[in-house]
C-alpha cells in the first residue's frame, strides 16, 4: 500500500536528516530513506571518525612534549586498538543522538535503497519513491508531494588501480584498519590527503604525498599552502609535486611501489585521496527530467531541479561539498517547499576547515581570487607568536592573513593556519556575513588572554594599527 508524504528525503546524511528535522518543525509529514546508517558519510566515514582519530594523534604528540610543560610522562606509546575503540564510541554516541532526533520529530525512517519512479498509477508526476527494504520485505511505495535528493558522494578511485582494503585504500577502508602501517603513500594533496598525512605522521607512520598539481591545498590561499608544506616537511613528510601518474603501473605485489620521476617510492599502504564522486547512479534520475552537469545534479537558487517538486542538496550537487553546507542547503530547500522566504546561501561567506596539525580555516576569497575579481587588494598577516595565549599553549607557528578591498575597505577573505583555527574562523565568517570593515572587527574588545585576539590584531594591522606586532 502506498504511503503519502509532504516530503520524502533520499539519503540520511547530514544534509538529509537536518532537512527532515526542519520539515518536521514546519509541520510537514516527512520520511527519510537511508540504505546504510542515519548520519551518512560525515558521521560514519568522514567528519566525525577522522576527527576522533586526529584527536588521538594530537594527544599522543602532546604527551611526547609533556616535559616541556613540566609534566613527566614515561613510555608514551600508541594502543591503536583503543584508538579505534574510542572512535567507534564517539560515532555510536552521535548515531544514537540522530536516531533520537528522528523519533522526536516523528520522522518515518525507511531502511533501504530508494529509487525515483516516473509517472505511474501512484502519481501522474515522477517522484514516487520505491524503497527496496534492507530486511528483504516487499518494496515500500512512498508518494510525496516533494522529494529532496541528498544521496551524497563516495571516494573517487583511479582506473587501473584496484582498491582492496589491504594495500590500496580510500578513506572509507582506511578508517577501519586494525594496525597502523609503518609507511604510507598518499595520492592527492587536497584537504583529505593533508588531514591523513598529518594524522599518520603524528602516529609515527612514514608518509609520502604524491600531488599531481604544483601545491598542497590548492583551494586555499597560496600563503596557507606554503606554510602547510613547511610544517609537514618539518615533521618528516615527503612531498612530490607535478607528478605524472600511471595508476596501472603501480606495483602492489609485495609493498606498494611507484615511479616518481627517476625515483622508486615504496610503502606498506597506498591511500587514494583524489576527490569524490556524486551518488547519482541507479536512483531513478532517468525517470525524470533532472539534468546532470559534470556528474552533479543541476539546481536553481532554491535547490530545485528541472522537476520543480524534486530538490537536491549536498555533495550530489557539487559545490563546497561540506557537511555544514549540506545542512543549510537542506534547511533552505525545506523552507522553500513550505513557502517561506529564507536568506539565500552566499557560499563566499561560508567557512571551511582542514583539521590537520596545524589546523587551517578560511572564509571568503583568497588573494589571487580577489585580484581576479577586480578588487584593489590590500593584505596583511599577523603571527600567532605575537599572541600570549598561543605562547602559553606552546603552539606559536602559523598566522592569520586578511584580504581586504582598499576601495571599499571591506574584508573579502580571512585565512588562518595555526592552533584552533577551525574554532576561530566563525568570528571572521560573521564579519563577512555582516559586511564588516577591518576597523569594525578591530574595535571589538577581545578577551585576553585568548587565541581570538589574533583576529582583532590582524584586522587592525590592515591599517597599520596592530598593537602587539
Amino acid at each position: 500500500m502506498a504511503k503519502d508524504y509532504d516530503v520524502v528525503i533520499l539519503g540520511g546524511g547530514t544534509g538529509g536528516y537536518v532537512a527532515a528535522i526542519r520539515a518536521s518543525q514546519l509541520g510537514l509529514k516527512t520520511a527519510i530513506v537511508e540504505k546504510n546508517k542515519m548520519g551518512g558519510t560525515c558521521l560514519h566515514a568522514g567528519c566525525i571518525p577522522t576527527k576522533a582519530l586526529l584527536r588521538s594523534a594530537e594527544v599522543y604528540v602532546q604527551s611526547k612534549k609533556a616535559l616541556d610543560f613540566g609534566v613527566e610522562v614515561n613510555d608514551v606509546k600508541i594502543d591503536f586498538e583503543r584508538v579505534q575503540q574510542r572512535k567507534a564510541t564517539v560515532v555510536d554516541k552521535l548515531y544514537k543522538g540522530v536516531q533520537h532526533l528522528m523519533k522526536k520529530g516523528k520522522i518515518d525512517v525507511y531502511d533501504g535503497f530508494g529509487r525515483i519512479l516516473g509517472p505511474s498509477i501512484f502519481s501522474p508526476m515522477p517522484g514516487t519513491i520505491s524503497v527496496e527494504m534492507n530486511d528483504g520485505t516487499e518494496n515500500e511505495m512512498l508518494v510525496p508531494q516533494n522529494v529532496i535528493v541528498a544521496t551524497g558522494s563516495r571516494p573517487r578511485t583511479l582506473d587501473g588501480l584496484k582498491v582492496d582494503g589491504k594495500k590500496v585504500f580510500t578513506s572509507d577502508e582506511f578508517l577501519t584498519i586494525e594496525k597502523l602501517p609503518k609507511s604510507a603513500i598518499i595520492i592527492g594533496g587536497g584537504v583529505i590527503g593533508v588531514e591523513w598525512a598529518s594524522m599518520l605522521t603524528d602516529f609515527d607512520v612514514e608518509v609520502t604525498i604524491i600531488e599531481l598539481g604544483d601545491r598542497l591545498l590548492p583551494t586555499e590561499d597560496a600563503a596557507i599552502s606554503a606554510e602547510m608544506l613547511k610544517s609537514l616537511k618539518k615533521r618528516g613528510v615527503n612531498v612530490h609535486f607535478n607528478v605524472k601518474l600511471d595508476p596501472s603501473a603501480i606495483d602492489t605485489k609485495e609493498n606498494v611501489s611507484l615511479q616518481v620521476n627517476d625515483e622508486t617510492i615504496s610503502a606498506e599502504a597506498l591511500l587514494l585521496s583524489v576527490g569524490r564522486v556524486a551518488n547519482t547512479s541507479n536512483i531513478g534520475l532517468e525517470n525524470t527530467e533532472i539534468e546532470l552537469n559534470n556528474g552533479y545534479i543541476s539546481v536553481n537558487e532554491h535547490f530545485q531541479t528541472k522537476e520543480r517538486h524534486i530538490y537536491a542538496i549536498g555533495d550530489v550537487i557539487g559545490g563546497m561539498q561540506l557537511a555544514h553546507v549540506a545542512s543549510h542547503e537542506g534547511i533552505r530547500a525545506v523552507e522553500h517547499i513550505a513557502g517561506q522566504n529564507s536568506i539565500p546561501l552566499h557560499y563566499a561567506n561560508i567557512a571551511r576547515g582542514v583539521y590537520s596539525n596545524p589546523e587551517v580555516a578560511s572564509v571568503g576569497l583568497t588573494e589571487e581570487q580577489a585580484k581576479n575579481n577586480g578588487y584593489k587588494v590590500v593584505t596583511t598577516t599577523f603571527p600567532f607568536k605575537a599572541i600570549g595565549k598561543a605562547i602559553v599553549y606552546g603552539e606559536t607557528a602559523g598566522f592569520v592573513k586578511v584580504v581586504a578591498d582598499e576601495s571599499s575597505n571591506d574584508v573579502v577573505g580571512v585565512h588562518l593556519i595555526g592552533p584552533h583555527a577551525t574554532d576561530l574562523i566563525s568570528e571572521a565568517a560573521l564579519g563577512l556575513f555582516l559586511n564588516a570593515s577591518p576597523w569594525e572587527v578591530g574595535q571589538m574588545v577581545h578577551l585576553h588572554p585568548s587565541l581570538s585576539e589574533i583576529i582583532g590584531e590582524a584586522a587592525l594591522a590592515i591599517e597599520g594599527k596592530a598593537i602587539h606586532f
